[in-house]
């Protein structure tokens, strides 16, 4: 036998007689006990906002014995108390909530807090493990006497939990008991161990698929009209896909951020019905094949207001010519330029940096000035400046025209192409400075103020697009994207 073949499989034969001498050895020894039950029950910590009654509400307890048990006659709250939560039985330690993020899932939640799967099934009315979708909140006991378990670690193909606990420093049966592993052999490849933190250890795992180091969603939960950023990190140079289905399904557009990590942004409808939908992750390897990590994703709702009843021209609200120009919208900014053309947050691109007559999702209800058409009901796609006929427009980012022109609905209209799939829209003008293939940079003027098309007055209406899908604009102006 060729002696490199041969010392290999001597190695492999050591790992596997020591894998065995240690299971029995963890069988033999005993194991650390973890901290016992607290004779006074669980506590919570009071987060500024809530109330007694939202408290009782959120742990399905009877609010006079919660009054009672904490001796809180007037039922005034201060931030940072700390409260008893009478009525668990067996559920101790301190209570707490925690949104669940991409990629985790009910045992791996079981596994970072340490908490039986009985209690967090009863502190949170879980039915099934489906229910864990992204962006979920989470009530979860934390025992403080109990080490944090903030290191993260998965099992490569061929690894042991012997060598995996070499690694994280630590021994084989205390990593064995804080994962609630039965069996040295029970864990799979990928699947999310956990550890006492130390100097030494990385946080290098994600539990996902084994082609993705790691991903993340942010913010969680998703709101209607929020920006959603999706940063991927995968092992290798790998074809990286997804999608995102809200009201209807995204292809999600993948861009370079770093070795090996890409991020997407997607736009979440301002009219998505909350609920939860499927976010999924693909990698495709050189010769084909897929791996590939599905999950729900919570998204909630906005809290738009309703608008005033808005009279309009009857020709700006007639299907024969709203539905060919949304469809002309549609075809311009579905176009993804690879080239991210703005850097930071944007810039106001009215005179009026905070004054709105109208803001971003405000649901609407249009009436033909004539009657001579149903109504029309939509939502408020962009936000609307202050301010009459004539104010300078000023492009809000670095990109270049890919419309300017006439139309019914918009009026004089502008569309600047940023890249990555984001756009940005001017609308209802009085005249306009610029042409297709122009190229802008921020702070340029691209027009004027003016009241064309569906209007009831002189204002700048601008719109932020991602991915084909309008969102709110102050985010844009507030924060900078990825």
């Amino acid at each position: 036998m060729n002696l490199k073949l041969e010392t290999r499989f001597n190695l492999k034969i050591f790992k596997y007689y020591i894998a065995v001498l240690l299971a029995v050895s963890f069988l033999l020894v005993p194991h650390p006990v973890l901290a016992q039950d607290s004779a006074e029950g669980p506590t919570y910590i009071v987060q500024s906002g809530d109330t007694l009654w939202d408290i009782a509400s959120r742990f399905n307890v009877n609010l006079d014995e919660l009054m009672a048990a904490n001796g809180l006659e007037d039922g005034n709250l201060v931030v940072g108390q700390e409260i008893i939560i009478p009525g668990l039985d067996g559920v101790t330690g301190v209570l707490r909530t925690e949104t669940v993020p991409y990629g985790d899932n009910l045992r791996s939640l079981i596994r970072r807090t340490q908490a039986p799967q009985s209690v967090l099934r009863r502190l949170n009315r879980l039915v099934s493990p489906t229910e864990l979708y992204a962006g979920v909140s989470l009530i979860v006991p934390v025992d403080i006497e109990l080490p944090a378990l903030s290191a993260r670690a998965s099992l490569g193909v061929g690894d042991t939990l012997l060598e995996e606990a070499i690694r994280q420093g630590s021994d084989l049966w205390s990593l064995a008991t804080i994962n609630n592993v039965e069996s040295t052999s029970a864990t799979l490849p990928g699947e999310v161990l956990y550890a006492p933190a130390g100097e030494s250890i990385e946080d290098n795992a994600s539990g996902l698929p084994p082609a993705f180091t790691s991903a993340t969603v942010s913010s969680l939960p998703l709101i209607q009209g929020s920006t959603a950023v999706i940063n991927v990190s995968i092992t290798e140079n790998l074809a990286l896909s997804g999608s995102l289905t809200s009201d209807k399904e995204y292809t999600l557009h993948f861009f370079p951020n770093g070795e090996n990590s890409f991020v997407a942004l997607q736009g979440v409808h301002a009219m998505a019905e909350p609920g939860a939908y499927p976010l999924k992750l693909e990698a495709t390897y050189p010769d084909g094949s897929v791996e590939s990590y599905e999950q729900m994703v919570l998204i909630a709702s906005g809290g738009y207001p309703n608008d005033p009843l808005l009279i309009v021209p009857p020709e700006t609200l007639d299907p024969t010519i709203t539905e060919g120009e949304q469809n002309e919208l549609i075809a311009t900014i579905s176009q993804t330029s690879p080239e991210q053309l703005w850097s930071g947050a944007f810039t106001n691109p009215s005179a009026y940096e905070d004054c709105f007559t109208s803001r971003y999702g405000s649901r609407r209800e249009y009436h033909a000035d004539d009657g001579s058409l149903d109504p029309y009901f939509s939502f408020h796609s962009g936000l609307d400046f202050c301010g009459g006929t004539g104010l300078q427009i000023d492009a809000a980012a670095n990109g270049i025209v890919v419309f300017a022109g006439e139309t019914i609905v918009r009026g004089n209209a502008t569309i600047i192409d940023h890249g990555w799939g984001v756009f940005t829209g001017y609308w209802h003008q009085s005249e306009s400075y610029v042409q297709t293939g122009d190229q802008v940079k921020a702070g340029d003027v691209i027009g004027l103020v003016g009241a064309s098309g569906r209007v009831t007055g002189a204002h700048l209406h601008w719109e932020v697009w991602v991915n084909q899908v309008q969102v709110n604009p102050m985010a844009w102006l507030g924060q900078s994207f990825p």
